[in-house]
């Protein structure tokens, strides 16, 4: 069903190993499900010019297609039906706005969100969102007073983070709802299958006092190879069967993020947790694009060029002159750089759309801006440049940022930085 892949495997790779579908596996599990549009049925009707609209771009804009993201979480819903589905907007929304990409993930079907932490959790409740919303990141000084005001669910790794739930709930009168999370193998956060039982007799005693009620049991998979993860499924199902003859109804049982959504339907139980596949980038690295998993990336990076330079051969561009032309060449200056979320290891690697095709960043990726060789394209100041998008349209994709810098694709998502505001976009 899977095959392990290692760091040596992959271009651009990191030092994580992934799993990721066979030949056989992805053929019928990137099939799009009854009723939900081919993966580039949208991009198909457009190119990057009418992607982006007509009239001249911002400095700096992520545009987020919340098409994109109706689609591919719709098209998780289809697939692991009757399991529902939590949409994790955590992280800014992996960079694509959490109010956004939540709203697009409910119209797609999803019936929960998550999120790390209760600020990021209340925030969703100022917004007016008001569907189930888990978080299940805390500190000592968590405010699960507030948190329980606002009807949020919060997960609980210890019986100290148990008794801060308690205490809060007492304090409003009130029962608050929990998810118990467990570390099946990933060796962060969640209580040790040893320290299980004694917190299972704490949940069962606070709720005999009316202070919580269950709601579901949760743990991540590693992704490490096809074995491991099904040792940790294993521990996962022995939890909840510890949790059972505690006298417990384990309510909602979720292991399955994004990679085991189309690699191990065994671990998607009652709920799955999709992040990164609901903004249409691949959890499998430069492996399996995302198209080839039925999905629309959804956020487009773009700016405008704010300067135009004519260089002779040799001379050296940005910070130690890195990269000098061999030849005459014409060259842009863009507004993007590592503050903004360009990573610098992409420096000489990147490329962007510029100018009616893809053309390489060069020299050095400095904090503010960028300088690409457009050879003798014509290009002027105020021209769009995209830097990312689908890749359908001819753009690079953020897994092409990836491998540029050696990194994963959820990295070059969620680090575009506060000065890039959001905007939502329908694609018709």
């Amino acid at each position: 069903m899977t095959n392990p892949v290692g760091p040596g495997n992959r271009p651009g790779s990191v030092s994580e190993p992934v799993l990721v579908p066979g030949p056989a596996a992805l053929a019928r599990l990137s099939a799009p499900p009854a009723g939900v549009p081919a993966a580039d049925a949208l991009a198909a009707t457009v190119d990057p010019p009418a992607r982006m609209g007509a009239t001249p771009g911002p400095f700096r804009e992520a545009l987020i297609s919340t098409d994109a993201i109706r689609h591919n979480i719709a098209s998780i819903v289809t697939r692991v039906s009757p399991a529902r589905v939590m949409a994790v907007v955590k992280a800014n929304g992996y960079g694509h706005d959490p109010i956004i990409a939540a709203r697009a993930a409910l119209e797609g079907g999803a019936s929960a969100l998550g999120v790390a932490d209760v600020t990021e959790a209340l925030a969703l409740r100022k917004a007016g969102v008001t569907v189930p919303v888990l978080a299940w990141l805390h500190d000592p000084d968590t405010d699960f007073v507030s948190a329980l005001a606002a009807n949020i669910e919060v997960a609980v790794s210890s019986r100290a983070q148990l008794g801060a739930v308690v205490e809060a709930a007492a304090a409003l009168s009130r029962v608050a709802a929990i998810h118990l999370k467990v570390d099946t193998g990933l060796s962060r956060n969640g209580v040790a299958f040893a320290n299980l039982p004694a917190l299972c007799e704490a949940v069962l005693a606070a709720h005999s006092a009316g202070r919580v009620v269950l709601k579901g049991i949760m743990s991540h998979l590693a992704n490490t190879s096809s074995d491991e993860d099904a040792a940790q499924r294993e521990i996962f199902v022995r939890a909840v069967e510890l949790v059972r003859a505690t006298g417990l109804n384990p309510g909602l049982r979720h292991l399955a993020a994004s990679s085991a959504v189309f690699t191990t339907p065994a671990a998607w139980f009652d709920m799955v947790r999709v992040g990164i596949a609901g903004y249409g980038v691949s959890p499998f690295a430069a492996t399996v694009t995302p198209a080839e998993l039925g999905l629309h990336p959804a956020m487009t990076l773009r700016g405008r060029v704010i300067a135009v330079h004519r260089l002779p051969a040799g001379v050296g561009v940005s910070y130690n002159h890195t990269w000098r032309p061999d030849r005459e060449t014409t060259v842009a200056l863009i507004p993007f750089g590592y503050a903004d979320g360009l990573p610098r290891q992409a420096s000489n690697r990147g490329e962007v759309w510029l100018a009616g095709g893809r053309r390489p960043v060069v020299g050095r990726i400095a904090m503010d801006q960028c300088v690409v060789d457009v050879g003798n394209a014509p290009v002027a100041a105020g021209d769009e440049v995209v830097l990312f998008g689908d890749p359908s349209t001819g753009v690079p994709s953020a897994e092409d940022w990836a491998v540029a810098a050696g990194t994963i694709g959820y990295d070059i998502v969620t680090r575009i930085g506060p000065r890039v505001p959001r905007r939502a976009l329908g694609v018709t």
